[in-house]
């Protein structure tokens, strides 16, 4: 007779690390393991992210990389961005919770908002971008490819942060996780406050 059966606490515990074992993050470069907070690439030309060891991620410091650009962890609190209502109108986005960045591989500024389906896309052109640009020097600073302004204005106040692109995309899961029925539910608005009271806490 085995002395440890199936049922018995030290064959459960054996089972429950070997399942931690298996979720376990890895760095998709060189397989190594990752801690919960870990370094970040994005391949521009996919928007796919990558998650990255410190040593893989060091070697994508360089923005001359072609393939992955390494995401920064700066996070900026616009307390002072200056937009009117009726600059806000004029970028024609269908909700108020937007985040803009360059994109090298269409050589322009692109809008995205999150929605029950995922990141969408924009299509419509940003004529009245280079206006916030002149009102809001940092935007011409932003990096291209790995920082974002993001733009929640859902209730009030009003909030602005400047934020590496990763963050953009963790509030796209938050949305499409948490979203339910026509209005989005309690659940999703209690997670997008919490969420940028994080931003503001991590900001430095």
């Amino acid at each position: 007779m085995s002395a440890n059966p199936p049922s018995s606490p030290l064959a459960a515990l054996r089972k429950f690390h070997r399942d931690e074992a298996a979720v376990q993050e890895r760095c998709e470069l060189c397989g190594l393991a990752l801690r919960p907070q870990h370094q970040h690439l994005i391949e521009p030309a996919n928007r796919r992210l990558v998650c990255a060891c410190d040593a893989c991620a060091i070697l994508f410091e360089d923005p001359r990389q072609n393939r992955y650009r390494r995401v920064p962890r700066r996070i900026q609190v616009l307390n002072n961005f200056a937009i009117s209502d009726a600059q806000w109108e004029s970028l024609h986005l269908p909700i108020n919770l937007a985040f803009f960045y360059f994109s090298s591989p269409a050589q322009r500024v692109i809008a995205m908002f999150p929605s029950p389906a995922g990141a969408t896309e924009s299509l419509l052109p940003l004529e009245h971008w280079s206006d916030l640009v002149h009102a809001n020097p940092t935007l011409s600073n932003l990096i291209p490819d790995v920082e974002a302004l993001l733009v929640h204005r859902v209730g009030d106040p009003h909030q602005y942060f400047r934020v590496p692109i990763d963050e953009c995309f963790k509030l796209v899961g938050i949305i499409r996780t948490h979203w339910r029925g026509l209005s989005g539910g309690v659940e999703v608005w209690k997670e997008l406050a919490l969420f940028t009271q994080s931003l503001e806490q991590r900001a430095g």
